[in-house]
Order: structure tokens, then sequence, then C-alpha cells
């Protein structure tokens, strides 16, 4: 078996990233020199650098996850990409302070993309080349109680509320919520590690990462020390690449920013993973597909929530989190839909169109309002 390597790519990049990062802390007088001709330029290159940043993480959590074998190796990637999305929201928040619902729309953005685009595709190319595909039904039934209850807490709850005004919560009602966040993921990652662990382990092919090697000592201290610096850069070059991909929005006239931004960002964290998970669903591994797709959109929830909750606490910020009617019904009519669509414990084609349909039905609607 082929020992899992590091790459070039994987080193060039965060290294170049933090470069850059560090180029615009230390050079913020010579950077606002630059001509109005040519000042697309910085931000440009910090995007693709970031860009970059967040494939070489997902490479060397791959790497990790070869080492520690499934479903660790998910988990990595995506505890990883919960904390590229953690980074960026952050800066996304300190960006647009006049406007609270930054968070929420990332947060909806994630659950749409990963349960209608993402799932929609690993079931549609998964049903075209092997016509029927089995997933285990328990290890669903986890992820989609884990996420109906959650999302419902955070996105749905704060519109009927009355001890604050409008779509949000009282700062112990954040609490609250954010506690019960961090418990249900931490059972959730019991269940999945520990007590049941047979669950997600597809029954049709290795896991992802079982054809490799792996890796030796030193191979995943580079991994380790890959991971950590990838993330940093992605941290610090996200303060850049947010406020320009708002301002490009705005150039375009696009009416609703905040939402489009939301997003953008949602689809460039996840798509080093959604990656992933389309390859095993296209190698009929669908229980390892949807342990990175779903798992994903869990700890999205799980984990972010209660990050944007202390960010709010310690900066006095308000954090909308309920929805409007139009985004409300659109995550109970995917909730519903994905209860359909894996209880069965098998999928086809027209099961992935169904997701599609309503996917682009979110798109369209990020436009035409």
């Amino acid at each position: 078996m082929q020992a899992a390597r590091v790459t070039v790519g994987s080193v060039l990049f965060p290294a170049l990233a933090l470069g850059l990062a560090a180029a615009f802390m230390l050079g913020e007088r010579w950077i606002a020199q630059i001509p109005a001709s040519i000042d697309f330029v910085p931000p440009t290159l910090a995007a693709i650098l970031l860009i970059g940043a967040v494939f070489s993480a997902l490479r060397h959590a791959e790497i990790l996850g070869a080492k520690t074998g499934e479903p660790f190796g998910t988990l990595l990637l995506t505890i990883a990409v919960t904390i590229i999305e953690v980074a960026i929201m952050a800066s996304m928040i300190e960006h647009g302070h006049e406007d609270p619902t930054e968070a929420r729309e990332a947060v909806f953005s994630a659950i749409m993309i990963v349960c209608n685009g993402l799932v929609g595709l690993c079931l549609l190319f998964g049903g075209f080349r092997h016509h029927e595909q089995e997933l285990q039904p328990m290890a669903t039934s986890a992820y989609l109680a884990i996420l109906i209850a959650l999302s419902v807490l955070t996105l749905i709850l704060p519109d009927y509320t009355t001890s604050s005004y409008g779509p949000t919560l009282s700062t112990s009602q954040l609490i609250f919520v954010s506690i019960l966040s961090v418990l249900l993921y931490s059972a959730f990652l019991f269940i999945q590690t520990v007590r049941h662990r047979s669950y997600f382990i597809d029954v049709h092919v290795a896991a992802e990462g079982h054809g490799l090697a792996k890796p030796s000592c030193v191979m995943t201290t580079l991994a380790v020390v890959g991971l950590g610096a990838s993330l940093l850069g992605v941290s610090l070059l996200a303060e850049r690449v947010v406020p320009g991909l708002e301002e490009a929005l705005r150039w375009l006239g696009v009416d609703d920013v905040n939402r489009v931004t939301g997003a953008a960002v949602a689809m460039l964290v996840l798509l080093p993973e959604s990656m992933n998970s389309i390859r095993a669903a296209t190698r009929n591994a669908l229980q390892t597909s949807l342990n990175g797709a779903l798992g994903s959109v869990v700890a999205t929830i799980g984990l972010t929530v209660p990050a944007v909750a202390i960010m709010s606490l310690v900066t006095d910020r308000e954090i909308m989190f309920g929805l409007d009617k139009r985004d409300a019904m659109l995550l109970l009519l995917t909730l519903l839909l994905s209860v359909v669509s894996f209880g069965a414990g098998r999928t086809n084609l027209l099961t992935g169109l169904v997701h599609l349909v309503v996917f682009a039905t979110y798109i369209f609607l990020l436009f035409v309002p």
C-alpha cells in the first residue's frame, strides 16, 4: 500500500499564506499607498492563498486520518472544516458589526449546501453508477436527530421567544442553547467514536484512507504542524478576503449581500470535504460519504453556534439567529426530506434529484428573493 505523503502544495500554500498575513500586519502603511487601479491585487492574492491553505489543511487532516483510522479520520476532517469556518465567521462578524445576521446566514447556508447540494450530488452520482446504494440507518438517524434538534433550537426557536426583541435570544437563553449544543455534539462524538462506532463504518467499501499505509511518525508530525499552519493562515487571511468579497458583491449590484456572502463562504470551506464525499459515493461507499457530509453540518451547528455566542457575549454585539419565514420553510423542507430520503436505508438517483431541486430553489432565491 502507498503511504500518505505531504505534498509540495500542502507545505507551500500555508507558508505563503502566513507570509502574506505577516506582510499585511507589518506593512499597513505600504498597503495603503497602493494605487487605486491595482488595489484589487492584495485581496485577490489573499483569496488564492486562502483557498490553497484550505485544501492544504484538508490534506494534512487526511494524513492524520490515515494514522488514526475510521471514523476518526472523517472526524478530523470535520473538525478542521469547523475551525476554518469559525475563523472566517469571526472575521465576518468583525467586519460586518452593523449587521447581526452574518453568523445566521453562514450556518443556514452550510445546512442548505450540505443537506441539499452535497447530499444531492452524492446520491445522484452514486445512484447513476450503482443504481441503488445502502447506508447504515442507525448512523444517519443519529446525524439527523442531532441536526433537527440543533437547527430548530438555534434557527427557528429565536423567532418565538419573548425575552428579547426580534429573532434573537436573551443572554441567558443564548448561554443555555450553547451549552445544549456542546452537550449534544459531545454525546454524538461519544456514540460515533466509542459506544456505537460500528454504525459509522461502511459495510461495502473500506472507509476513506484504508487504501493508504499508515504514515510514519515523521510524516504525522509534519501533518500536525502543517494543519496548524494552514488553519492559522486561513484565520489571518479571512480578515482580508471577506471584506473584499462583500465589496465585490455590492459592486455587482447584489441585493442581499449577507446571504450571498454566507453561501459563498460555506461553499469555499466545504469544497475540499465535498470532493471527498462525492468520490466516496461514486466508489459505492455511501456511508463514508455521508459521514463527511452530515458530520460537517452537525459540527457546524454544534460547535460554531457556541463559538459565535461567546464572541457575541465578549464583544457585546447582538446576534440574530432566527430565520425569516421563507428560510425557515426551506429549512423545515430540507429536514423533512432528509428523514424521508434516509429512512429506508437505501437511496437511488431520484432521491438525489429531489435534494438538488431544493438546492436549486435555495440558490435561485439568493438572487431573486
